[in-house]
């Protein structure tokens, strides 16, 4: 059995980059091989302790998302995925290392916008609809509280940042003044209508997908492409239906549970600044917080 992966070293690959949770590996000139490793980050700062099998099931839920959502299911847009084997592309001593968490991808221009869609006002959307009623630009409905559901899905892109910093909540027509008009258009029509699809089924598992961020691409074609990851529980913020309410934050099926014992957590008695270094994790929250990975898997899969 393979341990918990905090970070991979793959000789037979070259490396492109790490993310806060991806390895990436050039294939050629036109393919990707994603490494999902088991790092976990939280307000943007990655943790020294992995979070064991999370880098397993981050790739199991994206896969079967894509495959829901992609060509062989919905057929929304074109994936990134190729189809092909990512151990065919690695050493042979390497194969237990990538075996499950990982994905060969085209390579693709990445567009340097988080395509974020909000079905209920939570995280910084509340914080935001409490200034001012609105989200990114968006004007929503006065006399909405804390988890409320939207009168309908709504588009609030983010500016990309470095590994390391803050993504920045911009509004559609800043995406459109960095990226185009009509292409910002294509990626707000098209993630609205991903979220509603996968909305949808998640309902019928008992959970309410409150938010979710897309990434997307342009092949040599020009063509646009859904990349990266899908509605896992690092994009996602997941609440279980049957104790949801109006008022409250829902317990959630992601990374709150971290988010929550950061916000007490201490570094050399003083509350944590959330800056590196992030404090040593105990073993319960590690634990706890893998619980709640694998419950989302359980509920949307079985």
């Amino acid at each position: 059995m393979i341990p918990a992966v905090h970070t991979t070293q793959l000789h037979s690959l070259p490396l492109l980059a790490r993310g806060k949770v991806r390895d990436n590996y050039a294939v050629g000139t036109d393919r990707i091989l994603m490494v999902a490793t088991d790092r976990i980050s939280a307000f943007d700062v990655i943790m020294g302790e992995p979070i064991p099998g999370k880098g397993e099931l981050l790739t199991r839920l994206s896969l079967f998302w894509f495959d829901k959502l992609g060509p062989k299911g919905a057929n929304l847009c074109p994936i990134h995925l190729t189809g092909e084997d990512p151990l065919s592309v690695v050493a042979p001593d390497e194969r237990e290392l990538v075996r499950g968490r990982s994905m060969l991808v085209k390579r693709l221009q990445p567009i340097p916008v988080e395509a974020v869609v909000r079905g209920y006002l939570a995280g910084s959307g509340w914080k935001e609809y409490q200034q001012s009623q609105l989200v990114c630009g968006v004007p929503l409905p006065a006399g909405l509280r804390l988890a409320s559901r939207l009168p309908e899905p709504i588009f609030t892109p983010a500016a990309k940042a470095a590994v390391g910093e803050h993504d920045e909540n911009i509004t559609f027509d800043e995406m459109a003044a960095r990226i185009g008009p009509d292409l910002a258009a294509r990626i707000r029509d098209l993630s609205i209508r991903l979220y509603q699809t996968a909305s949808d089924y998640a309902a019928t598992r008992g959970i309410i997908i409150a938010d979710t961020k897309f990434e997307f691409g342009l092949d040599a074609d020009g063509t646009l492409t859904l990349m990266d990851e899908v509605l896992t529980p690092d994009s996602s913020r997941y609440w279980p239906a049957e104790s949801y309410q109006e008022g409250i934050n829902p317990p959630s099926f992601d990374k709150q549970y971290l988010r929550d014992w950061l916000e007490t957590a201490q570094v050399d008695g003083w509350p944590w600044n959330k800056t590196p270094p992030a404090p040593r994790l105990p073993r319960e929250v590690i634990e706890q917080t893998a619980a709640k990975y694998r419950e989302a898997l359980q509920r949307l899969i079985g």
